[in-house]
């Protein structure tokens, strides 16, 4: 699930023995979030760079060649937030890991600990509140970092139905909308078994 404490609540009170893991995609998008935040407070102006928020947004690892020494120039000139940029990278990194065994997890556990903890003790508000929040769910995230599951095909199948929603400015029928995301959404079995 994502960071939702509504929705754990929910889970804990109807399902009290599930095991509640998080899903990467909303844990790596909060920590890019308190990132760009923290940018903000450092540099107002760099930030309002398009290009230079292309290039700070990105894993350093999907940066093409010609843009890293750009990166680097601009890094350069502010090494309080060069910091703050190589500590997310390796944050991402580590919470990019998965299908790892209990053993093999246990030293990015404490990595990863440690990493919350600076983050709770620094003086960049934006930082200390991601820090807050990756406590709130290190046992959720660990998880995460166990199992490969991913709440991704429910998402894609949610972003397709509310562009067909959008393209018809609404459906009055429902009927006419279950039909079209079935259409869509290739589930040919259960269309078959429904009709």
């Amino acid at each position: 699930m994502d960071l939702s404490e509504t929705y754990r609540q929910i889970v804990k009170e109807h399902f009290p023995n599930a095991l509640i893991v998080t899903d990467r995609f909303h844990v790596i998008r909060l920590v890019n979030h308190h990132f760009l935040k923290a940018w903000q407070l450092l540099d107002p102006v760099g930030r309002k760079n398009r290009g230079l928020l292309s290039l700070m947004r990105r894993h350093e690892k999907n940066l093409k060649p010609e843009q890293i020494p750009k990166l680097q120039s601009y890094l350069a000139t502010n090494l309080l937030l060069k910091e703050v940029y190589e500590f997310k990278q390796n944050l991402c990194t580590l919470l990019g890991l998965k299908d790892q065994t209990k053993v093999e997890l246990r030293p990015f556990i404490h990595e990863l600990i440690s990493m919350i903890n600076q983050l709770r003790q620094t003086s960049l508000e934006p930082l200390q509140t991601l820090g807050d929040t990756l406590d709130k769910w290190k046992e959720e995230i660990g998880r995460m970092l166990r199992f490969s599951r991913s709440n991704g095909i429910t998402e894609g199948f949610h972003t397709k139905m509310e562009m067909f929603s959008r393209r018809a400015f609404g459906f009055r029928n429902f009927s006419n909308y279950r039909l079209r995301v079935l259409a869509h959404c290739g589930w040919d079995a259960v269309f078959a078994v429904r009709n």
